[in-house]
């Protein structure tokens, strides 16, 4: 058995519409109204572990999200901002590589993932605050992106 199956299998992880594994590890039993959303948990937690042959594809949220390193390799976060600005955050524990333990992506932005070594996993943690919920997800075709973002055709084609 394989490290990676160990470690889905130990943490009951399935696997996430946008690729790789999750497991909801918290939701705050408290909620609050957000406009023009609904009513949303305050908080919501999961594990996310990614393996370097898979990509988290693009999507957006409707909350901030918050990622946390954990294990493995270090992971590269892509995100495209409301503005069309491309940038990524290297979320692993190298703050020599310019690496952070914890990266905030901010509500509206749209993001993907991917893992920096080859032959590896990356096993991150993803607070969100509202909390997460599948209504405010929205996993992005490629086609879709090449019309809003051309510029950023290289990292499209890689996470759609």
């Amino acid at each position: 058995m394989s490290y990676v199956k160990k470690i889905t299998d130990h943490y009951q992880m399935e696997s996430h519409p946008e690729g790789g594994w999750y497991k909801e590890t918290y939701r705050s039993a408290e909620s609050t109204q957000i406009k023009d959303i609904g009513e949303r948990s305050l908080m919501t937690s999961i594990y996310f572990l990614l393996e370097s042959h898979q990509t988290s594809n693009f999507h957006v949220i409707k909350s901030d999200e918050m990622w946390y390193y954990h294990s493995g390799s270090a992971l590269t976060v892509h995100c495209i901002y409301p503005n069309g600005i491309y940038e990524e955050l290297s979320i692993g524990p190298d703050f020599e590589k310019n690496q952070t333990l914890q990266a905030l992506v901010p509500k509206g932005t749209i993001f993907g993932s991917s893992v920096d070594e080859e032959n590896s996993y990356s096993m991150v943690g993803c607070t969100v605050s509202p909390g997460f919920d599948f209504n405010d997800f929205k996993l992005f075709e490629q086609q879709e992106l090449l019309a809003l973002y051309p510029q950023h055709k290289e990292v499209i084609d890689r996470l759609t």
